[in-house]
């Protein structure tokens, strides 16, 4: 075969991804010394011209004279984004609940599988909370905005987290479908629409069809989205933010990544071997050493999908446990078990709020924990997606600022080392619940687990 017949390999979306943010970081930090430069020596009329080309906001007063190039590909990266937020979270949780439910002689199995997952989510939200703020309260998230940020920030409200627990329930669909702001309620309307769904077997069959022609629709807008204009999008949201922001995101950033990942590790090695001893009293290090390669596995694929089938085979060949079990326990982990996406979250929300001018509370990382849960659950196991669900959950706190957003857009360029970092809590999860349920269902293979 000739060379010119052999293909070139698309460059990958994580190529891209770190082409854009070094870019970026180069050409925000080139024009933050040229503004000080500017500054300095008297020529503040020349960086005005430059900020309105490049960098104003032209959606503001002061901007309706401007051009604001690099300002404008942010938007519209950010802005899709936001658009595929309630179809995606409709359609995934909906299509969840229809697999979570689909077989009555597995109820038992199910309840506990599911009260599984919804234990480790309820301990690792608790931890990743706990660490969040310690990291929060020592500083290390602490970022000095622009007064007008301050001003913008200082805007939003308090609120009765009980308050969340009303609003869940929309009292017309088409307005919680038509703003970010309620998504608890479309995970509502999604929950309700999965279990008649369910419940109506074959009647409910075209329209479940045109859910999962939906979620075709949506992954193959936001692929496109990430891959194709995502690149360009970071570019110019992390030149801009260092240009007018500067380097008061680098530490910030720096601590956000280096805590979080710390934090999903720690997780992995401690929270699930001390779950299969409580409720087992198997022997951890077991699990931890078969299960090991999966998660491997899943660090270097950023995908639970991906990760399905080594991890079936391992569950059944050197854990011990049933196929029957397995078969229903792991595709439903895949689809709603994303504990560290929710671990990221407290992290990333935490970062992005205070990096925003924004006091985080003890009751505010509650309604954060629960938020990211019921948007963790309909998650789909593709890369990137938890990193794009981190909207979800600061639309549901409304806190959209444009602040904010730049946090946002910091957390999207370097999220990908904590994106590679939580998926194997998240297959290793799905493990360690098999076992659990293998174990209390009589199941598990003792023999073979201990081997």
């Amino acid at each position: 075969m000739s060379d010119k017949t052999i293909k070139k390999q698309p460059m990958s979306v994580v190529k891209k991804m770190m082409i854009a943010l070094i870019g970026g970081l180069v050409v925000g930090l080139g024009f933050l010394f040229l503004r000080e430069q500017l500054l300095s020596s008297g020529n503040e009329s020349a960086w005005v011209t430059i900020n309105k080309l490049l960098f104003q906001d032209i959606t503001v007063e002061d901007g309706v004279g401007a051009i604001g190039i690099f300002y404008i590909v942010g938007q519209i990266f950010m802005r899709g984004l936001q658009l595929a937020i309630v179809p995606l979270v409709l359609v995934s949780l909906s299509l969840a609940m229809c697999s979570i439910s689909n077989s009555t002689k597995l109820g038992r199995i199910a309840g506990r599988t599911l009260g599984g997952f919804f234990g480790f989510y309820v301990c690792g939200a608790f931890l990743g909370c706990v660490v969040a703020y310690a990291v929060k309260a020592m500083g290390f998230f602490n970022v000095t905005l622009p007064s007008e940020g301050v001003a913008e920030a200082s805007t939003i409200d308090a609120f009765n987290p009980l308050a969340v627990v009303i609003n869940a329930v929309p009292s017309n669909i088409t307005d919680a479908f038509s703003t970010n702001n309620s998504i608890l309620a479309v995970v509502v309307v999604a929950i309700i629409i999965g279990l008649c769904l369910n419940k109506l077997g074959k009647k409910g069959e075209p329209f479940k069809k045109v859910l999962e022609s939906g979620n075709e629709i949506i992954q193959m807008y936001l692929t496109f989205l990430i891959n194709k204009v995502g690149p360009f999008g970071i570019f110019c949201l992390i030149s801009r933010t260092f240009a007018i922001y500067g380097v008061e995101y680098l530490a910030p950033a720096a601590a956000y990544v280096v805590s979080a990942m710390l934090t999903l590790f720690l997780l992995v090695v401690t929270l699930y071997p001390l779950g299969i001893w409580v409720t087992t009293r198997q022997n951890p290090m077991k699990f931890i050493k078969k299960i090991i390669k999966v998660g491997v596995f899943g660090f270097s694929t950023n995908s639970s999908a991906a990760c399905l089938p080594l991890n079936t085979r391992t569950c059944i060949d050197e854990l011990g446990c049933s196929e029957e079990v397995t078969s229903f326990v792991l595709p439903t982990g895949m689809t709603i078990n994303m504990n560290g996406t929710t671990v990221m979250h407290m992290f990333a929300v935490t970062f992005i709020a205070t990096s925003a001018g924004i006091e985080v509370t003890p009751a505010n990382m509650i309604v954060m924990a629960f938020l990211s849960i019921c948007a963790a659950a309909g998650t789909p196991a593709i890369p990137i997606a938890g990193t794009t669900m981190i909207f979800t959950v600061l639309s549901g706190m409304g806190w959209t600022t444009e602040a904010c957003l730049l946090g946002y857009a910091l957390v999207v360029a370097i999220n990908r080392p904590v994106e590679m970092a939580l998926l194997p809590l998240n297959v290793i999860g799905d493990a360690a619940v098999n076992v659990i349920v293998n174990a209390k269902e009589d199941e598990l293979n003792k023999e073979v687990y201990n081997s």
